[in-house]
């Protein structure tokens, strides 16, 4: 498919008029006629409705048009790439996710390290549940992810990146802190969760299961994000889940501190994923091999992943 009738047709829906977007494109009016009369003979459908005094597009127009600057977009991308060189400076965009345990931390310093390394590259990262990003990265919306969990996604392909322990959160001076404690011990204590579908949430779940316990807290919570469950128990609201990493500054200063729960041993993995069998632009590449090299120090509190 020729990227000028794509570019043509973008150019008059965002427009809304033949003659503007020939303006943007520095062409004629009828050079785009004849680009957007080529793409609908080919596609064979109506793409825009010409009826009224603006422009607008047909539904199916509505439907090719996001597809068209994906398309677009990978077109700048690869000539960016292409201008540069493998030995050159990284340029164009790197689209990346993370969930919310990662995302709080380690993947952000990531990525600022890597852009520090990179200036002419521009980094985009997205935080959602891991539901959210490994969705988004089969849309091939996003390159790359790094999550807390794996999904059941056969055209994903997860690869481990580091070790991620999960401990009880307590607020300062609480009755459980630094203590190794039954189950029945929280039956008093309000339970601050994250949403469904974050990774932590899933591994607390699945290691309960495992050990056939049942939590009967006085109370539960859903708060959704990591940083706001953590944001309620310093404030001494309940107890919670919660990634050791995350916490590392806040127990290091004394403001919270962590118990554990007698047969559970929660830990997750963390990982990179990425759609199977993609080619991945030469920014995703550099990416992941700096993340396999530097995640480890990075999550165990290295101020700076270069080190």
């Amino acid at each position: 498919m020729d990227t000028r009738q794509l570019a043509a047709f973008c150019a008059v829906v965002e427009q809304r008029s033949f003659s503007q977007a020939a303006e943007r494109l520095g062409v004629t009016q009828p050079a785009v006629s004849l680009q957007l009369r080529a793409l609908e003979e080919r596609l064979g459908r109506r793409l825009l409705d010409r009826s009224g005094r603006r422009v607008e597009p047909t539904e199916a127009g509505q439907r090719l048009y996001p597809a068209a600057q994906r398309v677009l977009r990978a077109e700048q991308q690869l000539l960016d790439e292409l201008a540069a060189g493998e030995d050159a400076e990284l340029r164009g965009a790197l689209a990346l996710g993370a969930s919310t345990g990662p995302g709080g931390r380690l993947v952000p310093l990531l990525a600022c390290e890597f852009a520090r390394r990179h200036p002419a590259l521009r980094i985009g990262l997205s935080i959602s549940d891991t539901q959210t990003v490994t969705d988004r990265v089969a849309a091939r919306e996003l390159e790359l992810g790094v999550v807390g969990a794996r999904t059941r996604a056969r055209a994903l392909e997860f690869e481990p990146l580091v070790r991620d322990e999960i401990v009880l959160a307590v607020p300062r001076g609480h009755r459980l802190a630094g203590q190794t404690v039954e189950a029945g011990d929280l039956e008093g204590e309000t339970l601050i969760e994250m949403q469904a579908g974050a990774g932590v949430r899933r591994v607390v779940e699945g290691e309960l299961r495992r050990a056939r316990i049942r939590l009967h807290p006085a109370a539960r919570v859903e708060l959704g994000l990591q940083e706001s469950v953590k944001s309620a128990v310093l404030a001494g609201y309940g107890v919670g889940f919660i990634s050791r990493a995350a916490l590392e500054e806040e127990l290091a200063a004394g403001t919270l501190s962590m118990a554990a729960v007698s047969g559970l041993a929660p830990s997750r993995q963390i990982y990179l994923v990425r759609v199977a069998g993609r080619i991945q632009t030469l920014a995703g590449q550099e990416f992941a091999a700096f993340a396999r090299a530097h995640a480890d120090a990075t999550h165990r509190g290295r101020p700076d992943p270069s080190e």
